[in-house]
């Protein structure tokens, strides 16, 4: 059996002894940038092809259900590895944490190759069906064969992401995400417009970027607190997947629904006309960073969490919780306000010469902004439930808000109500699946003496 080294005991008690709300800031810090970064990248390259026409960034917003397909492996192998790292590290059982580091990471490269060859191959057909319109068509193919290209570099960059973090060094995550998005700031501008490139620029600036992240994550888990990537703990056993399966469900649920949901809606709101498809991108884009404050937030509290909870110190638990959720809800539900008061200015950053496009976008950006006080209860009870390793009652909440619960409402409200109906299926989502984590939150407080019934 590994031996526990110096800095793994003095990172044991530091996780297991200090104050809840102090380790939950500090390792909050480091995950929200880490966040903010990954919502970056897309951010960036809308922002910049929102000066080429209206098509470019419609096309980011189709390309983007293949990015959430690819996200959602991502954080399956990266939770799923990752927690299971983080329980044994409680026990300091450091072998088996070797053992699934090194399982997680080159399962999900292989799986990276996979996905990238089977998309290269039907990169037409594939790209219609995530919703291009006849005109978005050539730009999305542009757009997503280098990201294809890229495609196990950037997968397996979420790996070693959540690996790092959820060991509780989140600032070695962060500085392996901050170093390639830098980098796609610089060279987008030089892609898209001093090459020419258009919207292949920003895919191909985006692939060197991520590919960049992977390098500097990679190089981070040479530390010696860190468990490394060893070849000779590849570990490809029932044990190892059962576990990897039950921290990474409830993420793969959720991301993976998330890019059916948004498919989904790609297609129902293509018939409304390029304005519109470029609409909704353009708003996903502005929540997908606002929300990365908030999912900064549950990601400092999971390693705190998956640390206590392996030592059965379920009160500190909780309350590290309670703090995420009241830090990490105020700051979210703030933004939801400046949503509401200034939607049309923010619309415009990405596209001022289109009426319809900013009309369109502002109302939607409103709409779902009202819902964000249910978006972050569901959050950090999600991440609760992954973490702890309660895979069911996690897998169920993380596939409502995106998946049980979102698709139906969409295909109801969008057939009854038609553009309107689309604009309000997420807001109407959020509620339902608030009731859903809240009973699910209680009947764990229950089951830990933390809370009576009644």
């Amino acid at each position: 059996m590994a031996e526990e080294t110096a800095e793994q005991h003095e990172k044991f008690i530091r996780m297991t002894t200090q104050p809840v709300e102090k380790l939950v800031l500090k390792m909050s810090g480091p995950t929200i940038i880490s966040m903010l970064v990954t919502a970056f990248y897309n951010l960036v390259d809308t922002i910049f092809c929102g000066h080429l026409d209206t098509q470019s960034p419609a096309a980011i917003g189709v390309a983007f259900s293949y990015m959430a397909i690819i996200q959602a492996f991502g954080f399956y192998f990266g939770h799923g590895s990752g927690n299971y790292i983080s329980l044994k590290l409680g026990e300091k059982n450091y072998d088996e944490a070797g053992k699934m580091a090194s399982t997680g990471f080159i399962t999900a490269f292989g799986c990276g190759v996979i996905i990238g060859i089977v998309g290269l191959c039907i990169l037409e057909p594939f790209a219609k069906f995530l919703g291009a319109t006849p005109t978005v068509l050539p730009y999305a193919v542009k757009y997503l064969r280098y990201i294809m290209i890229g495609s196990p570099f950037i997968l397996t960059s979420f790996v070693l992401n959540n690996q790092l973090r959820l060991q509780g060094n989140t600032m070695l995550a962060m500085v392996g995400l901050v170093s390639g998005a830098l980098l796609n700031v610089i060279l987008d501008p030089i892609f898209i417009f001093g090459l020419k490139m258009g919207v292949e620029g920003a895919s191909l600036a985006t692939a060197i970027s991520q590919v960049t992240s992977f390098c500097m994550l990679l190089w981070g888990t040479t530390r010696k607190d860190i468990i490394h990537i060893k070849a000779k703990n590849f570990t490809p056993t029932k044990k190892m997947y059962r576990n990897m399966v039950a921290g990474g469900l409830p993420s793969l649920g959720r991301q993976g629904l998330a890019g059916i949901a948004m498919l989904l809606l790609n297609r129902a709101v293509s018939i409304y006309g390029d304005s519109a498809l470029a609409a909704f991108a353009v708003v996903n884009r502005i929540v997908m960073i606002e929300y990365a404050s908030l999912l900064g937030f549950g990601q400092g509290f999971q390693p705190v969490c998956g640390f206590n909870y392996g030592a059965k110190l379920y009160k500190r638990v909780d309350d590290a919780f309670s703090y995420t959720l009241k830090m990490g809800g105020l700051i979210f539900s703030s933004l939801g306000i400046v949503n509401i008061f200034l939607a049309p200015q923010l619309i415009m950053v990405f596209r001022s010469e289109d009426a319809e496009l900013i009309r369109i976008g502002a109302a939607t950006l409103r709409w779902q902004s009202l819902a964000f006080p249910a978006i972050s209860f569901i959050c950090i009870c999600s991440m609760l439930l992954q973490t702890i390793n309660r895979a069911v009652p996690a897998t169920i909440l993380a596939i409502t808000r995106q998946g049980i619960v979102f698709i139906p409402i969409l295909l109801t409200l969008g057939h009854f109500f038609g553009l309107l109906g689309l604009q309000l299926t997420q807001p109407v989502a959020d509620v339902i699946s608030f009731a859903i984590a809240y009973i699910f939150y209680r009947n764990w407080r229950i089951g830990f003496g933390l809370l009576e019934k009644g």
